[in-house]
């Protein structure tokens, strides 16, 4: 069998199942078997697949059809133009969240922000990212150990300036001790369980998408322990989860003000930014 004829056959496969993406999808999951980049594949298409390549290409065309993300799959994941390690311990980075960080990125560069912490810093890919461009350190926390044990690899393998330590939220930081605080906090009501995609639903973390009954209750604990933590005019970045706009900002309309949204690139409501007053 060539590289061509896998590369077709499992596109049929992916295709015949509804599996979003099948071509980019299958080509991913080719060039995992051979590890090898893309342009590997046409450059070479008339090659044989070797029976070592064939017997884990196969493997990873069923782990996909049984809903495992090919993140997951292949154990890497771009953000902010880097690669990082995910694995199920850990959110799968999205796109729409580079907007979470290069607001913080942007707000750091114009104020001189030095104490920055990223919470629920999953695979640290926001925390790295904010470290790297700004050439300067950053704290980052997490409630699960196995989220930081991910974290602690991609801080390793891009050498990055990244503190990492366990805390349920703010728990464990000083009073007035931050002046940037970022997160992508969990905010899925469980109502919408049902509706989700089974790739998001029955493989992510639920803890770090689920937040309760209404999607607001752990914006509701950050916002308090933030106006606890954060320094009188410090800032703080948050992403916002579907239809959420509204009901953050009233949570932040007691105690912060300068608010600042950022939509994506689907034009919905992705980021809001808000600096705290003085007591």
């Amino acid at each position: 069998m060539t590289l061509q004829t896998a590369l077709q056959q499992g596109v049929a496969i992916l295709e015949k199942a509804s599996v979003p993406a099948a071509r980019l999808t299958a080509e991913v999951l080719l060039c995992h078997a051979l590890r090898c980049q893309r342009a590997y594949l046409y450059a070479h298409a008339t090659d044989e697949l070797l029976e070592n390549a064939w017997i884990h290409y196969g493997r990873y065309l069923n782990e996909r059809l049984s809903g495992k993300p090919t993140q997951y799959i292949t154990q890497r994941q771009e953000f902010f133009g880097r690669e990082f390690y995910v694995d199920a311990g850990v959110l799968i980075p999205r796109p729409e969240t580079e907007h979470l960080a290069e607001a913080a990125i942007a707000f750091a560069q114009r104020s001189g922000a030095r104490a920055i912490l990223d919470v629920g810093t999953g695979s640290g890919a926001i925390a790295v990212s904010v470290a790297l461009e700004l050439a300067r350190p950053v704290f980052a926390s997490d409630i699960s150990l196995a989220a930081l044990q991910v974290a602690a690899r991609n801080v390793t393998t891009h050498a990055a300036p990244v503190a990492l330590f366990a805390g349920d939220l703010l728990q464990a930081v000083r009073r007035q001790s931050i002046d940037l605080l970022i997160s992508n906090p969990p905010y899925i009501p469980g109502a919408d369980t049902a509706n989700m995609q089974i790739e998001v639903r029955d493989w992510e973390p639920q803890v770090a998408l689920f937040a309760g009954d209404t999607g607001f209750e752990i914006y509701r604990r950050l916002i308090a322990q933030a106006e606890e933590v954060v320094k009188p005019g410090g800032r703080m970045y948050l992403e916002l989860g579907y239809r959420s706009l509204d009901g953050v900002r009233e949570m932040l309309a007691v105690r912060w003000a300068d608010f600042e949204v950022i939509s994506d690139l689907a034009g919905w409501p992705r980021v809001i930014g808000a600096t705290l007053c003085s007591p």
